[in-house]
């Protein structure tokens, strides 16, 4: 590793041992810091931190995300999408998952090591992830990116990952994470820049707050990011409350925080609480925000430091307030070993990056996210029977990937893939969906032939022409290319070039082939460009679009083989990554439907969503969704009315669906012989699908978030009170309840016997049981504990305070137990004291809530005192 040139023996010394104390590691932060110029430290606060050579210091930019799979420069193993983590209930599996997404992080900072540029996102020894924040309406977009709508399943499965992700040792994290959005941030996307978010002192204390403390105090994160909005008058990223009395008074944490993307910028721009930037800059870092994440980076736009020197100049900051958050982002650089200091810690291979063993764990994490909410005795599908695989998404692949995910990942089946691979391709048919708001899949690198005829397409890059103005809309372009080269699908690499300004357009040209005869709908994102057709040129795009936008698809007919001449363009910096997406569609898809169904024994339907349609800030508006969010709670209107058309068949109908949030199955429930909830499942989704289907697999998981039947059943969803929200507070039909999931095997569980220890300190309970696989196949079974507290104002109807995932043998008895803590046993009276309350309390263990159908013993114990819990 390179040492720092010109710091001194106390930072550039390689004999320090590993498991130097936090002092030592501040100390040399500490001198690295007295070292730096003002103009020096002021940039040092933004993500994007330029380097400082005459001090040997590389660039850093720390925006890293990590959701669920690293960023890299190539493909990276995707795994399932955090809500389908969560409906693993498994926090041993959620450890190893973030543990090899660290290793490939890793391998990715040691390949980009050296590479100077802090603009660009990926790449840093740290990570913005996990997403603790609670999915307390279903409407909201980015709920998909959580651990779904429970405090104490989110807090587990925080903690697990981000042991895995930082390591055994949080003085020496391999990764830091940053669990966000610190705090009360759930939606609504449109209003989030803007929103003052009041929720009362229990809600806080019981529900937004918990998991946040439990990855913070218990698993030692060494970061955390703060939201956009205002919680009770506050910004959150300039909150005295959350940011100076919570996090660094009551939990005493002492890494870095970090902002949300331009929550800094909007404490004066759309909280309109500062006069100005410099001000909302100001109160940002004396509130204790040391790094700040600024969109404007990514744009390589200068002097965004000056606002933080002209808070120095202006008396709003001192001098040392800058240095503790500088010493608090160098220390955390040299304690994951990006600066030298400590001692040598090698990086992973290049090889771990989607390593076969990673992939294999995808499949494994894909295959106990998947949820059974139904099955009449359809499921498993015997090897004989023909399948007609239908639904708009059975031969989507991107729809695998989620969102807050490396546009390129390892090998993805579809279903229809995987299911031809699980069974005799022959019985297996696909047929095409009509025209859907789901479509547009990345075209292959397979399907591009460059103009010299050998795979991929020609990029032609072009430097600004002289006096061009630089904004994006004026620029003009050089007439000849300083270069070209061939690349293997739409790929852009000017900076392969020593010619290359910082600004270029780049074109590609060559064609693409049609696999297979039929109706397409192709569309550009982040780019504009045609097609030659015969002696037709079809536009796809006069634009490139924007980050997030939706792609406009245009239907062309094409024969299998046909070579299709195209030419795409965009420049840098303007727009969304370049790709080139489309679409297999049918012009009569329920007359095809039920011919198919004719020569069929049962049919498979896989429906949903896409996190193209749900996600961040989007600028999506059509029939149920806003922003990003959702407006309702169905499916789209053409996935209803086939699934109906299919059911009138007379053959078995099995409905897949794929989404990110709680979709209203009520139909599917009273017409489907199956039902199987796949969330967003990464790499292995298909295959996961298949052998849950073809019962290679047994399905085990459980619903992390409540199915209602409708959005009109819930308060307004800018309404952040818990009450009338998620099982714990919910009181009418569901259609299916949180902690809800079926098995090919069936358990029998044993009364609870249960112990209450008080050493005079601290109250415990411990509760032991027993679960028997009571059927003739191995598979795994959640073990839920839950608890019903005495009555009090604003206690919840029960709450989850513990789970196990286990695997038995056909006909294996296995004795299990809990001890629950005095923090696990508390809840929170109005003043949002926490608290161990003497009473009597129900205690039930099994498969699923109590009162649902699950397999439950349950049991009632008595706490003799009150015990209060620190904050």
């Amino acid at each position: 590793m390179q040492a720092l040139i010109g710091l001194g023996c106390s930072v550039a010394l390689a004999g320090l041992a590993a498991a130097a104390p936090a002092a030592d590691v501040d100390a040399q932060a500490r001198d690295i810091v007295a070292r730096l110029t003002p103009d020096e430290k002021v940039e040092q606060l933004l993500n994007g931190a330029p380097a400082i050579p005459r001090l040997g210091i590389p660039a850093y930019n720390w925006w890293t995300e990590s959701l669920h799979g690293a960023f890299g420069p190539g493909p990276t193993t995707n795994f399932p999408q955090p809500i389908g983590l969560a409906a693993a209930f498994d926090a041993a599996l959620m450890q190893d998952v973030a543990a090899g997404i660290s290793a490939e992080v890793q391998a990715v900072h040691a390949l980009g090591r050296g590479k100077d540029n802090p603009n660009r996102i990926g790449g840093a020894l740290n990570t913005w992830s996990p997403n603790i924040n609670i999915f307390r309406d279903p409407r909201w977009g980015r709920g998909q990116e959580t651990y779904g709508e429970d405090p104490f399943l989110t807090g587990e499965l925080g903690k697990a990952f981000v042991r895995g992700m930082q390591g055994p040792e949080p003085a020496r994290p391999r990764v830091i994470a940053s669990p966000k959005h610190f705090a009360v941030h759930s939606g609504p996307e449109s209003t989030r820049h803007s929103a003052d978010v009041w929720v009362s002192l229990q809600d806080l204390e019981d529900t937004y707050l918990p998991a946040f403390r439990a990855a913070m105090v218990d698993a030692h994160a060494g970061s955390l990011m703060c939201a956009y909005n205002r919680v009770n008058g506050e910004p959150a990223c300039a909150s005295h409350s959350l940011l100076v009395k919570t996090l660094r008074e009551d939990w005493q944490f002492k890494g870095y925080v970090v902002s949300d993307c331009d929550a800094v910028v909007d404490i004066h721009a759309h909280h309109k609480v500062a006069p100005d930037a410099v001000a909302g800059a100001a109160a940002a870092l004396k509130a204790g925000v040391d790094n700040e994440c600024n969109v404007a980076t990514l744009s390589h736009t200068p002097g965004l430091g000056d606002r933080y020197r002209q808070a120095l100049q202006r008396g709003y900051l001192r001098a040392a307030d800058i240095d503790q958050a500088l010493v608090r982002l160098f220390s955390a650089r040299l304690r994951t070993g990006d600066l030298p200091g400590l001692a040598e810690r090698p990086a992973p291979p290049a090889s771990v990056i989607n390593a076969a063993e990673h992939r294999a764990l995808a499949l494994k994490a894909a295959v106990q996210s998947l949820v059974l909410l139904k099955n009449d005795g359809t499921l498993p599908l015997p090897a004989a029977k023909r399948i007609a695989v239908v639904g708009p998404l059975a031969d989507a692949r991107r729809v695998m990937r989620g969102n807050y995910s490396s546009a390129q990942t390892g090998p993805t089946l579809t279903v229809h893939e995987a299911l031809r691979q699980q069974f005799p391709a022959a019985q297996v048919a696909l047929l095409p969906f009509g025209p859907s708001i789901t479509d547009g899949d990345p075209v292959p690198a397979s399907a591009f032939i460059g103009p010299d005829g050998q795979p991929g397409l020609r990029a032609s890059y072009f430097n600004l022409a002289a006096g061009s103005p630089r904004a994006p809309g004026q620029r003009r372009f050089e007439a000849r290319p300083f270069a070209s080269h061939d690349v293997p699908a739409l790929d852009s690499r000017p900076r392969d070039f020593p010619l290359a300004d910082d600004v270029t357009r780049t074109v590609w040209t060559g064609q693409f082939i049609a696999p297979e005869t039929g109706s397409y709908r192709l569309g550009l994102a982040g780019m504009r460009g045609h097609l030659r057709i015969g002696a037709r040129d079809v536009v796809l795009a006069r634009r490139a679009t924007q980050w997030a936008e939706p792609v406009a698809l245009t239907r062309v007919d094409l024969k299998q083989g046909q070579r299709v001449a195209l030419r795409f363009e965009t420049e840098s910096g303007v727009s969304a990554p370049p790709g080139m997406v489309w679409k297999r569609v049918s012009r009569q898809p329920l007359a095809e439907l039920a011919a198919a169904a004719r020569e069929a024994d049962v049919i498979v339907a896989t429906v949903g969503l896409t996190s193209d349609l749900e996600g961040e800030e989007m600028p999506v508006k059509i029939d149920g969704f806003s922003g990003g969010d959702r407006t309702h709670l169905q499916l789209p209107a053409d996935q209803r009315a086939y699934l109906q058309a299919a059911a009138k068949l007379g053959k078995p109908l099995v409905v897949v669906n794929l989404s990110g949030s709680a979709v209203d199955l009520s139909w599917a429930h009273a017409h489907a012989a199956a039902v199987l909830q796949a969330w967003y499942p990464g790499e292995g989704g298909g295959q996961a699908i298949a052998q849950v289907l073809s019962g290679a697999a047994n399905p085990a998981g459980r619903l992390p978030v409540t199915f209602y039947r409708s959005a009109d059943d819930l308060p307004p969803f800018d309404d952040y009170r818990m009450a009338g929200r998620t099982y714990r507070f919910f009181d009418k039909p569901v259609v299916y309840p949180f902690g809800h999931g079926l098995s090919y095997s069936s358990f029998r569980y044993e009364p609870a016997r249960i112990e209450v220890l008080d050493d005079g300190r601290d109250i415990a309970l411990q509760v032991h049981t027993a679960i028997t696989n009571t059927s003739s196949r191995d598979g795994d079974e959640v073990a839920q504990l839950y608890l019903t507290p005495p009555a009090f104002d604003g206690s919840p109807r029960l709450a989850l305070r513990g789970f196990q995932r286990l695997h038995l043998k056909a006909g294996e008895r296995r004795e299990l137990s809990y001890r629950l803590s005095a923090r696990d046993l508390s809840f929170v009276d109005r003043d949002g004291v926490r608290q161990v309350m003497p009473g009597s309390y129900r205690l039930s263990v099994g498969g699923g809530q109590p009162g649902t159908g699950a397999p439950v013993q349950a049991a009632t114990f008595t706490l003799p005192r009150q015990q209060l819990l620190p904050r």
